[in-house]
């Protein structure tokens, strides 16, 4: 997002919030208005289809860090996803933050009120794993290598995020991986769960319970990885893993997944 559309990075979040003003305005708004914003003016604005879910589809805010996204969530009552490459190790640094302010504001803890991003590699054996190092390489070292002026611009995060320390340990941490780090270097740190199914199933089951996530996003293909590579990742993921993560947090209800179109059929609308 950084100098997105022209826009200097100081403005982006400002930006960022009217639009979603805007979205959210469409969403739900049945008759045709005007949006008369700092950044977005539109004479007529009336979407059509309408979204089916009411009042309006579940929201996932993406962050990286910044203290100013977790209170926006929280606000809101919105997802907070973690996108991060930096792997589950240093990813809870992050999300403990984010539950810590989370019961600072007296707000009941849900698992599902956040999400993270994990890389996963799956094969057959343990012993299999380094057919997916070179698409590990390639993808933090090619993939993700940014001139820092680009990755951190001035103006992107608040003096307050600077200030507490967790922006830091995401840019050294990056800068690190993506230039010193060996393949067994990213396993090592979390960058990548990778093993035979079992394996896999653990560590990741750590990782869930660590972070507190009931959202896990997964990154089964990446870097210059091939079509039949990332398929055999994702069917050994979804049978022999999958299986045994997904009621890990059970107990709790998940009150921002989109409906099915069979459940709105079944909602009477407010």
């Amino acid at each position: 997002t950084i100098f997105g559309y022209g826009e200097i990075p100081v403005n982006l979040r400002e930006k960022y919030q009217e639009a979603h003003d805007l979205v959210i305005k469409a969403w739900t708004e049945r008759e045709p208005f005007a949006f008369n914003g700092k950044y977005t003016q539109l004479r007529y604005v009336n979407i059509w289809p309408r979204p089916y879910q009411q009042p309006h589809p579940p929201i996932w805010v993406p962050g990286s860090g910044s203290l100013e996204t977790w209170d926006w969530t929280i606000d809101h009552d919105y997802v907070y996803c973690y996108l991060s490459y930096s792997g589950y190790k240093v990813g809870k640094t992050v999300l403990d933050g984010f539950w810590e302010e989370l019961e600072r504001r007296g707000k009941e803890f849900n698992p599902y009120h956040a999400g993270f991003l994990q890389l996963v590699a799956v094969s057959e054996t343990d012993s299999q794993v380094d057919e997916y190092k070179d698409y590990i390489e390639y993808f933090f070292k090619k993939c993700l290598h940014v001139p820092a002026g680009f990755a951190n611009a001035p103006g992107y995060r608040s003096v307050r995020s600077i200030n507490s320390g967790v922006s830091a340990q995401i840019v050294d941490s990056r800068r690190e991986q993506t230039t010193e780090f060996t393949w067994q270097d990213y396993i090592k740190a979390g960058n990548v769960i990778v093993g035979g199914p079992e394996t896999v199933r653990q560590e990741l089951a750590h990782a869930i319970r660590e972070l507190r996530v009931g959202n896990l996003m997964l990154l089964l293909q990446f870097g210059d990885m091939p079509k039949d590579i990332t398929l055999k990742n994702t069917e050994l993921f979804a049978k022999e893993v999958m299986p045994y993560v997904r009621d890990i947090w059970s107990e709790y209800e998940t009150r921002w997944w989109p409906q099915t179109l069979m459940e709105a059929n079944t909602t009477k609308s407010p």
